[in-house]
């Protein structure tokens, strides 16, 4: 890893955070979480500059554009998994775009889901970039959106949401791990939108979602009996 950033350095093949923001279509902030999960390959200079190496971002940006059709892929093929048979399912149902990283609350919301409203269809994008596309692609109606998300966060995701009017009518329900003093600089964000600490998803989502769909067929409102 060293060899290669150096390689970088000496060939000059690298981006500020700001270069690759732009480059990305991202906010500066995302780029940052990209570099703090690994995502994108980064060194700093003397001065505690961030640099990061254009092979990174060309590997991101290759590995993107495969990440967004699997996920579409793995999202279809799990609805049809939870629901049993996607035939089976009223036609008009409600759908729920789930757009989550951790494999682990991505199965206790679709759990939560498929337990307490089994007539709902639902997919999963596990990054940004895919859950945008996906939004516009399926059009749900309600989208239950991380903060912190890979490729766009969650935050940028629901700005941009907002400004389009194909998805003025979409609920939107936010679920993070950050605390109140945590959100802070996503407040803008999500003001108005439900937040559910992940923590409490067990408790409180049930309850939010059937609030979402309040508009839509009734018989789909009705959680299943515990």
């Amino acid at each position: 890893m060293a060899s290669k950033h150096i390689e970088s350095i000496l060939a000059g093949h690298h981006y500020t955070t700001r270069e690759v923001a732009r480059k990305l279509g991202l906010a500066v902030r995302s780029v940052q979480l990209m570099v703090d999960r690994g995502e994108l390959e980064a060194w700093k200079t003397p001065g505690g500059h961030r640099r990061i190496s254009q092979s990174s971002v060309d590997g991101w940006l290759e590995r993107q554009g495969a990440t967004s059709v699997e996920s579409a892929r793995l999202s279809h093929r799990q609805a049809s998994a939870h629901s049993g048979n996607h035939h089976g399912r009223p036609e008009g149902a409600a759908r729920v775009l789930i757009i989550e990283d951790s494999v682990h609350y991505q199965k206790l919301i679709a759990l939560l889901i498929s337990q307490r409203f089994p007539d709902i269809e639902y997919r999963i994008a596990d990054d940004g970039i895919a859950g945008l596309a996906m939004a516009g692609q399926w059009q749900p109606d309600v989208l239950i959106v991380d903060i912190l998300l890979p490729g766009i966060d969650g935050a940028t995701l629901i700005t941009s949401l907002k400004t389009h009017r194909q998805f003025e009518k979409t609920q939107l329900i936010v679920v993070t791990a950050l605390d109140e003093a945590q959100r802070a600089p996503y407040a803008l964000a999500i003001e108005g939108v439900p937040v559910i600490h992940k923590l409490a998803l067990v408790k409180e989502l049930p309850s939010r979602l059937q609030d979402c769909l309040q508009q839509r067929v009734a018989p789909l409102l009705v959680p299943a009996e515990e």
